[in-house]
This record gives structure tokens, sequence and C-alpha cells, in this order.
């Protein structure tokens, strides 16, 4: 005899995983853009690009996730910025070639479904998407129960973008002498948290309760867990008005590797690391990690987010533009002859 109650005795809830998608919905809606085409809880998701303003788009598509920073906020029970980091390194990508983000999907996995998780989870992600402009419009959440422990979770996020084909940044405008302005990043983002763990939790022996490091008026937990930035929106407003030759999201690989992709095989990146101060984390990680400086290069943004490439004469006007709109920027470099390396003087 079946009994109603077997799939739960195995280790998933119907009822639960119903009672979550109650709870999203008011998130997803505050997200929604007019595109958006309403059929909250079908098969699929649908977005109206013909009530968009685009006369010859391409689509342009990104995916990520946010490595294992989601560890430490499993342990300290704190998971309401997590999916701002989720939405940050999906739009970002998106924003490297121009595009617009349209719309945003995500897929939490979890050992045991706990409602109030997925929900933190979930406010989140909905609040990320209201900073970028696109839309929360599908996800799933799968109870992975034997497979993953019950308090533990991952979660992964996909996006959808759109860019006039005329209007593509590929890198292949890059030119001798054009100048790379580097935007700060005040935090790690979502990147290097395995090494990072390593060192705070292993090496140092240190715990995410204690002062992040002497005189710092945050813990580390609350240091670690800090959101990410979202870039997207200003950067589309500095492509408004201002020439720009390539662009770069600095994750993982740093900046050796992330500018090298937008540099042509004629040209090396020269970047002057005294142009702008590197947070006070990354001086905490090298120090009680013992970690070479290259290393930390490859491993961390090192204080930088976002690089953009421009003609000189278009620099001061994004600057000015990146002001404006409260995101810190410097010229952190050039564009030399060479073969598509990146030099980090010192």
């Amino acid at each position: 005899m079946v009994k109603n109650d077997d799939y739960l005795s195995s280790g998933v809830s119907l009822d639960a995983a119903q009672q979550v998608v109650k709870q999203i919905k008011p998130f997803s809606l505050r997200t929604r853009r007019p595109e958006v085409v309403d059929n909250f809880g079908g098969f699929a998701a649908m977005f109206d690009l013909g009530l968009s303003s685009y006369k010859d788009p391409l689509l342009v598509s990104s995916t990520d996730g946010v490595g294992t920073k989601s560890e430490i906020a499993k342990m300290l029970g704190r998971y309401e910025t997590i999916g701002n980091d989720l939405v940050a390194m999906c739009v970002d990508d998106l924003v490297c070639v121009g595009a617009e983000p349209l719309f945003f999907l995500d897929y939490i996995s979890v050992g045991c479904l706990k409602p109030k998780l997925v929900e933190s989870l979930i406010e989140g992600i909905a609040e990320g998407c209201v900073e970028a402009g696109c839309s929360l419009i599908g996800g799933e959440t799968a109870e992975h129960p034997g497979v993953m422990e019950d308090d533990s979770f991952d979660l992964a996020g996909f996006s959808v973008g759109a860019v006039e084909r005329n209007k593509v940044i590929d890198g292949s405008n890059v030119e001798l002498g054009d100048q790379i302005i580097g935007i700060e990043s005040p935090n790690l983002r979502s990147n290097g948290f395995s090494l990072v763990r390593k060192v705070f939790l292993e090496i140092a022996g240190k715990s995410l309760n204690d002062s992040a490091w002497k005189g710092s008026e945050s813990t580390l937990g609350e240091k670690l867990l800090e959101p990410s930035v979202i870039y997207a929106p200003t950067i589309l407003n500095v492509l408004k008005e201002n020439e720009v030759h390539a662009i770069a999201h600095i994750t993982g690989g740093g900046l050796p590797e992330n500018v090298s992709r937008v540099l042509g095989k004629s040209f090396n990146a020269v970047i002057h690391q005294s142009s702008w101060e590197t947070p006070r984390i990354f001086s905490e990680i090298q120090t009680l990690g013992s970690i070479d400086i290259d290393e930390m290069f490859r491993v961390f943004n090192m204080g930088i987010g976002m690089i953009l490439i421009v003609p000189p004469n278009s620099t001061d006007q994004v600057l000015e533009e990146l002001t404006k709109h409260k995101k810190p920027a410097c010229v952190i470099g050039e564009i030399v002859e060479g073969s598509c390396q990146v030099e980090i003087l010192r």
C-alpha cells in the first residue's frame, strides 16, 4: 500500500516546495519589466522583446554561481546578501559586450528544503535584479536528500540580455595608447573563497565572529559576506554618451586573465598597482597565508571589479560619469604594443 507521505519519508517535502512558490511570487513581481508575459507558475517564462526599443538586437546569455562564499553564509546563518552576489556575477558578465540585462533565472539546490532559507536567498536575488534592471522570471528549487547535507545549499544564476548588433563591444577596437580605467571593488566579490576560508579559518585559526583585523568595526564574517557591487547599470549609462573599446569583469583569474580576454593579439596592457588603494582584506589574506603577490592577482580582484578600455579623449568624461553614479574609479594603466599579455607594475 502506498502512503501519502512516502515521498516525505524519503526526504522530499512537496508541501514545503509549494510554500516556497507562494513566498517568492511577491519578490518576482517587484522585478517585473513590461516585456514580461504574465505566466507565473507555468512551465516556462516568456519575454516579449518586441515591446522593447531594440531595432536589430542580439541576445546575450551568461551563467555563474557564487562559489564557496555560500559556505560563509551557511556558517553564519545569514543568507540575505548572497543572492545579490549571484546577480552581480551574471549581469556584470553581460555588460562586458555592452548588453542590457533583461531577465534572470535562478537554480537553488538544498539538502533539506527550508522555506525561510530559500525565501532569504530569493529576496536577495530579487533585490539584485531590481538594482540591475532585469526581471526575475523563473527558477528552480531542488531538494537533494541523501546527496547533500540537510543544511547545505548551492545556487546558480542565468541571465539574458540584449545589445544592438552594431553596438557590440568585443575588444576589436582597442588601440595603442588607450587608457585603462579601473572601477573599484571594496571587497572580495565572489571569487577566491576556498583560499579565503583556508587562510582565515585553518591557517590563522580565526572565527567568523572575531574582529576582521585589529581596529576593524566589523567581524570577519561581516567583511567576507559584504555583497558584490553591481556595475551593469552604471556602465550602460557610460556607454550612452562615451566611446568604450573594451570591458572586462574581474572575477576568477583576476586582472591578468580577464583583461587579456579583451586584448587584441598585437597589444599588451600595462597596469600600475600604485594607482589605486588595495582594500585591507587583501593584505590580510596575503600576510596570514604567506601568499605570493602574483598568486594574489590571479585569484582575487585586488580592489578592481571592472575595467574599461577607452580612448584618451574619453577618459575624463567616463570618470566623471562613474563618479556621478558613485562608482569610484581611476586610470590604472594603458595599452601598449605586445602580444596579448597583462603586465602589472608594482
